[in-house]
């Protein structure tokens, strides 16, 4: 095995849950960066900014910058620009996901008809109108691109329902899949994250606290993979699994200890 180079880690349920960081979380990236490791900050969530990001970690004696962010807002629209750089986009999605979108210059369709692709976003205020545009958008050849499948996101209570809720009504009305996925664990994601770092997958482990996006990723790129348990997934959950982690800690400390990586 290469020598582990590039260290890609989850946010949520990895790093902090909401306001609260997880042990010793800052210690292991303070460690890292000393080492000279290359960090990679990876996000499915699409309701803050990168520089927001940089903030709250920040906060928590994390000191990186924009460019050690990414998350699906960057990747879908580096995406829409080398595939469909002239569509019309109907956003289902929080104001900052729009802001964006609109910064980059992709014009925001104002009909069902004019619509050629229908974005799908984790959006707090997600109601029914929106999901009649969508389904209107659809019926008259709208394509669907989601930012991330995640079903829920963790919070210091506990988890809320995340972008899934938005996917699962769309295809609940129109019996079809969405055309594309951006985020963890898309090949598009992947893509974008080893254009950041520079480096072969086998020099790159991913983080993460969710078996069926950070660890699937990680697995199908030919990355070596951390599972915490801090998040999302619990030890039990781990056999019963398609997508089975290199290693699993009860959270990031353990890799201060752990001499494979």
């Amino acid at each position: 095995m290469r020598e582990i180079k590039g260290y890609i880690f989850d946010l949520d349920g990895t790093i902090y849950l909401g306001k609260q960081l997880i042990k010793a979380a800052d210690k292991v990236i303070q460690t890292l960066q000393q080492e000279g490791k290359q960090i990679l900050f990876l996000t499915n969530k699409t309701i803050e900014s990168r520089q927001k990001y940089v903030e709250k970690l920040k906060n928590f004696n994390i000191d990186v910058t924009v460019d050690n962010i990414l998350n699906p807002t960057v990747t879908l629209i580096n995406y829409l620009n080398n595939n469909h750089p002239d569509s019309k986009l109907y956003i289902i999605g929080e104001q900052i996901i729009k802001d964006e979108i609109k910064l980059a210059g992709f014009p925001i369709a104002l009909t069902p008809e004019e619509t050629d692709i229908v974005i799908l976003s984790w959006d707090r205020d997600f109601h029914y109108d929106h999901l009649n545009f969508a389904y209107q958008s659809v019926k008259n050849g709208a394509r669907t691109i989601a930012t991330n499948p995640d079903r829920t996101c963790p919070v210091e209570f506990g988890e809320v329902p995340d972008c899934a809720g938005m996917i699962g009504a769309l295809e609940g009305v129109t019996g079809r899949n969405i055309d594309l996925q951006i985020g963890k664990p898309s090949v598009i994601t992947v893509e974008a994250a080893i254009d950041i770092l520079k480096l072969s997958p086998d020099q790159c482990v991913v983080i993460g606290d969710r078996l069926e996006t950070d660890i699937r990723m990680g697995i199908e790129a030919g990355m070596k993979t951390v599972l915490v348990l801090s998040g999302v997934t619990r030890a039990q959950d781990v056999p019963q699994s398609d997508w089975q982690p290199d290693h699993v800690f009860s959270s990031v400390k353990g890799l201060l200890f752990n001499k494979v990586l």
